[in-house]
């Protein structure tokens, strides 16, 4: 693996893909020189509350992929006893960018499981409110979204099926 072969497939130095190619909205590659939505960096260390606010900022505005990217940093950074949440998180806005992409199966699947890593992290005792998250009622949002897709709703818009990660505002 030269030099020549990690820039020509959009790699970094360990070949790790790291696609160039700009992203619509929902996180699909557009073609090379297309407008596309700027991208989240990578790697950035959050507190959690600046996390669940950029997520929530991130959804509102229809970008569950984008979201996705701010629940993998604190997955990735953040405390070992918190990872399961901040995973969960991460599987709830990639469930919602497949079901907003058409996905059927795939986002019923990461919804569902996205719900149950946020409940066994709340089971494992630390509590249904951490850091303002309303853990019941994501898991509701989450249950109740995947059976709609799986019913036959096809498609959703992400932005007006975006979950409030404190509840209602």
């Amino acid at each position: 693996m030269g030099d020549a072969w990690t820039e020509a497939r959009d790699r970094d130095a360990e070949g790790r893909a790291r696609s160039a190619r700009p992203r619509d909205g929902l996180g699909r590659p557009l073609p090379y020189g297309a407008p596309g939505v700027e991208r989240q960096p990578e790697g950035v260390v959050r507190t959690p509350q600046e996390t669940v606010a950029e997520a929530q900022a991130l959804l509102d505005a229809g970008k569950p992929f984008h979201a996705h990217e701010v629940f993998e940093d604190a997955w990735k950074s953040g405390p070992e006893r918190e990872r399961t949440l901040w995973r969960g998180l991460a599987q709830l806005a990639v469930g919602l960018t497949h079901a907003a992409r058409g996905n059927v199966a795939g986002g019923a699947r990461l919804l569902r499981r996205g719900a149950g890593a946020v409940e066994e992290w709340a089971a494992g005792g630390e509590g249904r409110q951490a850091h303002g998250i309303d853990v019941d009622g994501l898991v509701r949002w989450a249950r109740e979204l995947a059976g709609r897709v799986e019913s036959g709703a096809g498609s959703v818009d992400a932005r007006t099926e975006a979950p409030r990660l404190r509840g209602a505002p």
